[in-house]
């Protein structure tokens, strides 16, 4: 999955992830402060929550 603080549906990362058939999350605001490397998470998408599993 990729995950940019920045963007919108037409950013680089979402056409990319499009082409490749990949999730892409985009606009997540805080989460790249937050979410560390490694970090083990569960995305539910259409209701806009991420939740940390490990």
């Amino acid at each position: 999955m990729n995950c940019r603080k920045r963007g919108n549906i037409m950013s680089h990362a979402a056409i990319v992830a499009r082409e490749l058939k990949t999730s892409c999350i985009i606009g997540t605001k805080i989460a790249t402060k937050v979410l560390k490397d490694g970090m083990m998470v569960e995305v539910d998408a259409d209701k806009g929550i991420v939740k940390i599993i490990k």
